[in-house]
């Protein structure tokens, strides 16, 4: 299980990765993120929707209501240029840490 200090600091890039795509709505970037992650990261509609309104709020996301084609009323979001820079710098700091990371435990001990 992941400590939520660790999903909450990657929520932002990961959101900011998906949206680089396309836009889209809140439940099927839930359904990516499971997807993606194997299943290790299930993100709930109580955690993801306040994590969308600041990103907007900060300038890094804008959005739109649309019928889907079965009738519903759903928000999507997109990224804005502001975004795209936005995960431009989040990439490099995470792929820093990984990169620190991965040599630091290359001389643990393997575990039992």
């Amino acid at each position: 299980m992941l400590s939520k200090t660790l999903v909450a600091a990657s929520t932002k890039p990961m959101i900011l990765s998906i949206l680089v795509g396309g836009e889209d709505y809140g439940y099927q970037i839930i359904q990516r993120v499971k997807k993606i992650s194997g299943g290790v990261l299930e993100w709930s509609d109580n955690m993801l929707y306040p994590v969308l309104h600041r990103m907007e709020d900060d300038g890094f996301l804008v959005s739109h209501w649309k019928l889907s084609d079965e009738g519903r009323l759903r928000k999507y979001y997109r990224l804005t240029e502001k975004g795209r820079k936005e995960l431009e710098s989040d990439r490099r700091q995470w792929t820093s840490v990984n990169e620190a990371l991965v040599k630091l435990w290359e001389f643990l001990p393997a575990g039992d």
